[in-house]
């Protein structure tokens, strides 16, 4: 079989976010309701200071309302919207100025601590501008003083939403209308992150003091299985992204975190690395070597210890001898880690589990690094 060629990140194409879509969409059918001329193209300026011409796929026109279609190519990065058909439905409104709302596949929000009030469509406010400015734009320069009506519209959008965060933080019915720049960047961490924020956000205003940070789906199930008490809002996946999420779990006043994963990546954590992607940095097996002196394991082992190929082997070679000593004060080096990551100020706890959901270690209550 052809080995499949790996593309550079500096030669990737560049896509296009919903919030540039949706304005462009906006821009053609307004002025097909202003003029009747279907145009092919529409083009629109991006935050970042730049034009980009989008290709209208369809119009609906009919004499008091007009629908505009495109479909979102987010360019080479794996986004859940690409090809996703962005449709704005644009018509005269009686009322003065111009109303901007949210309506199939648009997602509503219904918790508080997002950029967008609670019972607004899911329309960021970087979007929300792009649109309301080129709509004001657009009626200045054909001199038009009308109330316009602008509802955004996504068809799959209810099925895509299933593959974002917005169940959890409380957006229903559908995407959420993002982007800052316009533009997507290609398997840029941005996104993720932005929603690692929003998360905390949320369950910071849903009165969580307590959060609980997890590196993916399945270590989330295990957090839940353990802190039961805990409300939905307070798991938040952070994914690879450690250092960030405490940063950020600092910055909004949360008072106590715990870290809950395997031991791939905590073993990463605990030596003081704080973005834990396979690539990121190599697991010091040393390190790892010497905890495990420091709890009783013989010199075979050791030595095994330092010459083992995952992190993961080593959880088997000390489960395998019941030395859960060896977890708990790894879960302790995680917290140590933690706290001289956000300089303090935060309550940690770390629990680290196996890939079958066994609980092999746990460290709680450390505020302060011995």
């Amino acid at each position: 079989m052809e080995k499949k060629v790996k593309k550079d990140p500096s030669q990737m194409r560049h896509g296009y976010t919903t919030g540039a879509c949706s304005t462009a969409v906006t821009k053609a059918a307004l002025t097909a309701l202003i003029t009747g001329d279907a145009l092919e193209e529409a083009t629109i300026s991006l935050p970042i200071g730049r034009d980009a011409t989008f290709t209208i796929e369809k119009y609906d026109i009919s004499e008091n309302a007009v629908s505009a279609e495109t479909i979102k190519d987010a360019g080479d990065d794996p986004d859940a919207t690409h090809l996703a058909h962005i449709i704005s439905t644009v018509s005269w409104s009686d009322a003065p100025g111009i109303i901007l709302d949210g309506g199939t596949g648009v997602g509503r929000v219904t918790k508080p601590g997002l950029p967008v009030p609670v019972g607004e469509a899911a329309i960021n406010p970087v979007p929300r501008k792009m649109i309301l400015t080129t709509v004001q734009q657009t009626l200045e320069e054909f001199k038009i003083n009308r109330g316009v009506k602008i509802v955004i519209s996504v068809p799959a959008g209810e099925e895509i939403a299933k593959k974002t965060l917005n169940g959890r933080l409380g957006i229903v019915g559908g995407i959420s209308i993002l982007g800052t720049r316009g533009t997507v960047v290609p398997f840029s961490s941005s996104a993720y992150m932005a929603s690692i924020v929003q998360a905390i956000s949320v369950a910071k205003a849903s009165g969580c003091e307590h959060l609980v940070l997890t590196t993916g789906g399945r270590s989330e199930k295990y957090a839940m299985g353990l802190l039961p008490d805990l409300p939905e809002e307070a798991f938040i996946e952070m994914g690879d992204f450690v250092g960030f999420s405490l940063k950020q779990c600092k910055r909004q006043g949360i008072k106590k975190v715990s870290l809950v994963g395997m031991m791939g990546k905590f073993s990463k954590v605990a030596q003081g690395v704080m973005m834990v992607h396979s690539k990121s940095a190599p697991v010091d097996f040393g390190f790892l070597s010497e905890i495990a002196q420091s709890v009783g394991a013989d010199d075979d082992l050791v030595l095994e210890i330092k010459n083992a190929n995952t992190a993961s082997q080593v959880g088997d070679m000390m489960s395998a001898i019941n030395n859960f000593d060896f977890f708990n004060k790894l879960c302790e080096s995680c917290c140590h880690s933690a706290i001289n990551q956000v300089k303090g100020g935060i309550e940690m706890e770390t629990a680290i589990y196996s890939l079958k959901g066994q609980l092999l270690g746990r460290a709680v209550g450390i505020e302060s690094i011995d």
